[in-house]
C-alpha cells in the first residue's frame, strides 16, 4: 500500500522551497505526493505568520482539517511552530511540529514518531517534540526537492534577518541572520539549471544582508557568480531592505545591466513617514529608498518595482498616511504587498493601542485604489507594442500561459501551441490590466 502524502503551502517564496525540498525528502523515503488529502495518510501544513488574517486561515484550515480527519497524522511546519506552538496543540494535541529550522528533519520526525508511540500520537515523547523546535543553522541547499514548476529555481542563500522591527512575528520564529556557503550556492543553482531550470529566484528574508553575519556584504559577488554560469536563464533578485541595499546600490545597478539579470526590484518600505519608520525601528529613513528607486528607475525606465506597506500602524496619523499616498503617486509601484496592521503577541507593537478598524480599512481602500490606478497606468505605453517574452508557466485556463517580459512584467499569451512553454517568443500586447498584460504570440 503506498504511503501518501498531502502537503498545502502557505506564503513567500521560501515557504514554497521548503514544501519542494519536504516533498524531495519524502519522495527519497518511500512516499508518494498527493493533491487529494482525503487519501493521504499525512497530512503537512507549512505555515506563514507574516499577515494576522493569514494565521487565523492557516488555523482554521487546522481545525477543519482536524475534524475531518482525526486519526490522520498531522504536522505543522513553517514559522507557526516556533511561535504559535500552544495555540496549534491547543486546535491538535496529536498534531506533530517541525519548526523552521529542521525543514530537512522531515523523515526523521516521522520515523521518531512511528518508533515512539505509533498508537497514541498525544504521548509522543516531548522530548522529541521540542527537539524539532529548536533553533539551529540549517543550509537549505542541494537537498532532494521536487519543483512545483521545473522551469523555476527557487534559491534560498540564507535564513532569518539582522532587523528588529517592532511589529515583525518572523523574525521571532526565523531568528538571526544565516547566510549560507557561496560555493553551495553556486552548486544548487548549476544542478538546477542542468536539469532544466530557465529561471531562477534568489530569495530570502533580506538578499541585501546577505553576507553581513560574515562582516561583509557578499551579494554582488554571489550575483556575478550566478551570472557567470554558462547556461541560457534569467535572473529574479528578491526583497531587499533599503538600509541593506544602498551601501551596494552603485555596484547592484551594474550587474543589473547583464541581460540575465530581470529588471525587477523588491524594496520593501513599510512606510513613507519617517516618524512610523521610527516607531516601527526600521533603521533607515524614506530618503534613502527615494534615492534607490529613483536610480534603478532612471537607469532601467521600463523596471517592474515591487514594495510593502504596512497601513494603520498604531503611531500612524493622518498625514503620514498621505505621504504614504504620496509615495505611490511618484513612484507607481507596479506590484503593492499591502498590509493592514495587525498585532503579534510577543512583539513590541503588540503593546500599543490599535487604530480603528474603520480607519485602518479606509486607508487602505485609499492605497489600493491609487495603486490600481497608477499600476494600469505604467501598462498603457506597451499596448500595441511586441515585446521579448520568456514562458514559464501553463495557467488554469485553457490555451493561456504565463509569461515575462525582461522587466519582469507579466504578459498572459493565449495560444493552442504547447511548445511555448519553456521558450522564449516575440509576443504582441493587445490588451493590459492592473498587474498583467495581455498579449499573442507575433
Amino acid at each position: 500500500m503506498e504511503k501518501y502524502v498531502f502537503i498545502e503551502t502557505y506564503g513567500c517564496s521560501a515557504n514554497q522551497n521548503n514544501s519542494e525540498i519536504i516533498s524531495g525528502i519524502l519522495r527519497q523515503s518511500g512516499y508518494e505526493l498527493t493533491t487529494n488529502e482525503k487519501i493521504a495518510e499525512i497530512l503537512i501544513i507549512n505555515t506563514c505568520i507574516v499577515k494576522g488574517k493569514t494565521q487565523s486561515k492557516i488555523k482554521r484550515r487546522i481545525q477543519d482539517l482536524s475534524k475531518e480527519f482525526p486519526d490522520k497524522l498531522m504536522i505543522i511546519t513553517g514559522c507557526m511552530p516556533q511561535t504559535d506552538k500552544n495555540s496549534i496543540l491547543k486546535i491538535n494535541p496529536k498534531a506533530l511540529l517541525l519548526g523552521i529550522h529542521h525543514i530537512k528533519d522531515i523523515s526523521r520526525l516521522i520515523s521518531d514518531y512511528r518508533n515512539n508511540q505509533v498508537s497514541n500520537p498525544a504521548k509522543f515523547d516531548k522530548s522529541k517534540k521540542d527537539l524539532y523546535l529548536s533553533n539551529i543553522n540549517e543550509e537549505k541547499l542541494c537537498s532532494p526537492k521536487i519543483s512545483h514548476n521545473k522551469l523555476v529555481s527557487i534559491i534560498q542563500i540564507s535564513e532569518g534577518c539582522l532587523g528588529n522591527c517592532n511589529y515583525c512575528k518572523t523574525r521571532l520564529a526565523k531568528g538571526a541572520l544565516f547566510s549560507y556557503d557561496i560555493e553551495h550556492i553556486i552548486k544548487s543553482v548549476q544542478s538546477d539549471l542542468q536539469n532544466g531550470a530557465k529561471e531562477v529566484w534568489i530569495t530570502s528574508q533580506d538578499n541585501a544582508s546577505f553576507g553581513l553575519d560574515r562582516n561583509k556584504n557578499e551579494l554582488p559577488e554571489l550575483l556575478e557568480k550566478i551570472l557567470a554560469l554558462k547556461h541560457n536563464f534569467k535572473l529574479r533578485l528578491g526583497m531587499m531592505n533599503p538600509n541593506n541595499l544602498y551601501p551596494i546600490l552603485d555596484k547592484l545597478i551594474l550587474i543589473y545591466h547583464n541581460p540575465k539579470m530581470y529588471k525587477f526590484l523588491h524594496i520593501p518600505i513599510q512606510s513613507a513617514s519617517n516618524k512610523v519608520l521610527k516607531d516601527m525601528n526600521r533603521p533607515y529613513k524614506i530618503e534613502i529608498a527615494n534615492e534607490i528607486i529613483s536610480k534603478f528607475q532612471k537607469e532601467f525606465p521600463n523596471i517592474t518595482i515591487a514594495t510593502d506597506i504596512i497601513t494603520g500602524y498604531p503611531t500612524e496619523k493622518q498625514e503620514d498616511h498621505k505621504l504614504n499616498l504620496e509615495f505611490i503617486e511618484r513612484y507607481s509601484p507596479d506590484v503593492l504587498n499591502l498590509s493592514k496592521f495587525s498585532s503579534h503577541s510577543g512583539t513590541k507593537s503588540a503593546e500599543l493601542k490599535v487604530l480603528d478598524v474603520k480607519i485602518i480599512n479606509k486607508r487602505a481602500s485609499e492605497l489600493m485604489e491609487l495603486h490600481r490606478k497608477t499600476a494600469q497606468n505604467n501598462k498603457q505605453k506597451f499596448l500595441n507594442h511586441e515585446l521579448k517574452v520568456f514562458v514559464n508557466n501553463k495557467t488554469k485556463i485553457p490555451f493561456v500561459y504565463e509569461a515575462r517580459d525582461d522587466n519582469y512584467k507579466i504578459v498572459l499569451i493565449h495560444s493552442k501551441d504547447k511548445s511555448i512553454l519553456g521558450k522564449n517568443i516575440n509576443a504582441k500586447v493587445n490588451q493590459t490590466g492592473v498587474h498583467h498584460l495581455v498579449g499573442e504570440t507575433a
